[in-house]
């Protein structure tokens, strides 16, 4: 009976880990050993980064609609409780885009927001 040795199942997976460093720099993109950890740690840094994503986007949209409220003569929370108490729901996200892209409509619903909080 032959000797069986690892072999394809150890080559397959120490290549699977040395595509997943390729571009890194260094002996991290091309040695076994270091490349392991770096891929460990890449896969921490973007799951972390798939979270921050979020809280980063949602910033962006707040300082957007901030800004643009503000040249309304409100700021942004006093626009935000406005539409809350007119019942409008609409996401920072879709008021962001509202804000940059249709000034028009944006300007009415602020007026919108001003006659509720009078």
């Amino acid at each position: 009976m032959p000797r069986a040795v690892d072999g394809t199942r150890r080559k397959d997976r120490r290549k699977k880990i040395l595509e997943q460093a390729k571009g890194y720099f260094g002996r991290r993109s091309t040695n076994h050993r270091i490349a392991k950890d770096a891929v460990a740690k890449a896969g921490q840094y973007s799951y972390r980064g798939r979270k921050e994503r979020k809280r980063d986007f949602r910033k962006l949209w707040i300082a957007r609609i901030s800004a643009a409220v503000q040249a309304e003569g409100l700021n942004y929370s006093q626009f935000m409780h406005g539409l809350k108490l007119a019942n409008i729901q609409l996401n920072r996200k879709a008021l962001s885009n509202m804000a940059i892209e249709d000034k028009a409509s944006f300007e009415a619903l602020v007026n919108e927001v001003k006659k509720v909080l009078a």
